[in-house]
This record gives structure tokens, sequence and C-alpha cells, in this order.
């Protein structure tokens, strides 16, 4: 890490690793999370992808090819016989995870863990059925939640479990950035809230805990409403917690005519106010694929009027992907729950569901009024 000035508290944003990387992991999906993402942080940090299946059958072999993966199927079923595959690493739309977790955990004899794409499913109700599924298999389950694995998001949390901030007050995330939305999303009839917006509600409750409830409300993106007909485009949403604390987010993914000819103005900034100190940060993504590490800023009463800056060479695309799958693997070394585990993930589910029944209902809802009704 290279300082620009010297900081008071340590920063730690780089995950655990295991001590054994050789598990065999099967991944399904050769699309670009899988391509440009997860295979390069495998690679990278000495992991050891074994199998890939997906219907693209020449896509795949380059895929393959391209990572040194040594066997390729074109269905997955096949793969799960592979005696070398241990850890399996889905990467699908979330409308077809459920069908493959179920085929995975009805034949397990030998699959240890599954790390599966989020959104686990198309809604809690559904994400439930899956860590059901795989709890009574005996499968370990984890939740491919890799905003908190950006190196700025894991310096934060680490601040805050110093008390470096002292009592957290005020959280924000803005975003103004245009994603390149998937051609599966038009069949699900949403958009923001479940593929963006569940980064930001989960990064808060990485960082903050539950809050008691969310107020959201949502309109639809002018620019991917000729697309398809959606609701959730721009989505602005305030989480409030028991002990007055707030958190509140501004996800706005038409961010100005940027596409149609105007100047471009996009960033994800993110910005957490304590009573002893302050910090604010930048996410690098929207600059991808140009290589742009997230960046923490933050100062306290202790260290006077100055920020301090810690900076780092990694990026989240792809770098925050071996957080993900090392987490899985520690967790599996140790026989714990993974720090995303699929039991955690359903409280992130269920404030994605409470965001949307408040958008459409113009009332906050609680999470437990999601998981009681399930």
């Amino acid at each position: 890490m290279n300082d620009n000035a010297m900081p008071s508290h340590q920063v730690d944003y780089l995950p655990k690793m295991p001590l054994d990387k050789s598990i065999g992991i099967g991944c399904i999906g050769s699309g670009f999370i899988m391509a440009d993402c997860h295979l390069v942080a495998y690679r990278q940090a000495g992991f050891n992808p074994v199998a890939i299946a997906a219907r693209n059958w020449e896509h795949t072999q380059r895929v393959a090819a391209r990572h040194a993966i040594p066997n390729v199927y074109e269905d997955y079923r096949e793969m799960l016989d592979d005696p070398k595959v241990a850890v399996v690493d889905i990467a699908v739309p979330p409308d077809i995870q459920i069908e493959m977790i179920r085929e995975i955990t009805s034949r397990s004899n030998r699959i240890r863990g599954i790390l599966a794409q989020k959104p686990l499913g198309v809604d809690y109700a559904q994400a439930l059925k899956i860590v059901c599924m795989c709890e009574e298999a005996g499968i370990t389950l984890a939740v491919n939640q890799n905003m908190r694995y950006d190196q700025s998001v894991r310096g934060l949390k680490s601040l805050l479990e110093q008390r470096a901030l002292g009592e957290p007050v005020l959280a924000t995330i803005d975003m103004r950035a245009i994603p390149h939305w998937m051609p599966w999303q038009e069949r699900q009839g949403w958009v923001t809230m479940r593929i963006m917006s569940i980064h930001h509600l989960d990064t808060f409750r990485y960082w903050f805990g539950d809050p008691v409830r969310v107020f959201a409300s949502v309109r639809s993106d002018p620019r991917t409403n000729k697309r398809f007909e959606h609701q959730d485009g721009i989505c602005l949403y305030i989480l409030e917690y028991e002990n007055g604390f707030r958190a509140a987010a501004w996800d706005d993914v038409w961010a100005g005519p940027a596409l149609e000819g105007a100047a471009s103005d996009s960033y994800i900034r993110w910005r957490v106010e304590g009573t002893v100190g302050m910090a604010r940060g930048t996410i690098g993504w929207p600059e991808y694929p140009a290589p742009t590490p997230s960046t923490l800023d933050y100062t306290t009463v202790a260290s006077g009027p100055e920020w301090i800056q810690p900076r780092w060479p990694e990026v989240w695309f792809p770098d925050a992907f071996v957080g993900t799958m090392a987490q899985l693997l520690c967790a599996l070394e140790a026989n714990t729950e993974p720090e995303i585990s699929g039991r955690d993930n359903l409280r992130t589910m269920a404030l994605v569901d409470a965001a949307y029944l408040s958008a459409r209902e113009h009332r906050a809802i609680s999470i437990d009024e999601i998981t009681a009704n399930s």
C-alpha cells in the first residue's frame, strides 16, 4: 500500500487467503463476469479452476484455452461428475440458478461448496429455498457480493472496526454511472435495484449491520426504457437504523444524456461521517476497462485537519473476485460459515425486496415484514 500521508490506523483492504489453493473449482458460465473477472482473479491468486461448462461450446472452449482450464463441458451436469471438481462457481442469470443448485444438491456426494452469483435467485423467497437446499445437502453456500471486496469498501470496514471515526452518524453512496445491461434482464421485469443497488444495500449491511426499515423511490431510466419496460431504473433509498444512524444512496443509471452526445460525468462516490472522524471514497468501476483503483481518504479529530490517503494498486474488477472465492475456500478449510454466506445473504435479499415493496406502496418497509411472510 502506497501512502500519501502516514496513516494513524491500520487500513486492511486485502482478503484473507486459504492455506490450500489446490481445491478443484468447476465453473458454470463463460460470459464476461466469469471470463474477465472470476477466472482472471483465480489465476492471479493461484486457485485451481479445473473445469468449465456453458451452452456456447465454441466460446467456452476459447475461454478455457485462455485460462488454461483442462476440462470443458457443454452440459454442467457432466461437469458435476468430474472427480476433480469440489467447489462449483455459478455465474448464470438469477432465474436459472435454482434449478442448477437443485441439481447439484440432489446428487452431491463430493461437491463441498458453491459460490453463486448475486442476486441469489429472483427474490427472497427463492433465495431461502436455495439456502435450505444447500444446508440440507451439507454444502457450504457463499454468494458473490463482490463489492464487499472492493478495496475502499474493505478499507473503510477496517477503520469502522477500529472505531477510527467514532460513532457513525450518516453514510451516503452517490452513483452516476451507466451499466452495460445484459439481455437476460429483459425477461426479469426489474433492472437496477436487484442488479446494482443490491451492491450498495449489501455494502451498507457489511459496514453497519441491518437497518430497521427502508424507504425507496424509483422511476424508469429513459434510455433503458427504449429497450424494455421496467420500473426501477433510477433508485433512491434511505435506510433507518434503531440507534438513529441513517444511510442513503442515489443509484442513477441514466447519468445524463452522455451516450446521446452530451458530456459525461460518471462516478461512484461514498462518504461516512462519524462523531470523531469522517471518510470519503470513490469506486473505480465506472472507468472499466481502464484499471482504476478505488480510493479512500479519512480524517479524525486526533489526526488534525488533514486527509489521510492510503492508496493501493488493486482494482475492483477483477481483483476483488479473489476475495469472494478465497473466503469460501477459507470457510471450507476451517469448517466455518463464509463471510458472504447464503444465510447472511438472505438479509440482503430481504432488504432488496423491502425496497421494491416500499417503492410500490410509498411507505417505509422493515426487513422483518419480508422475512415474516416466507
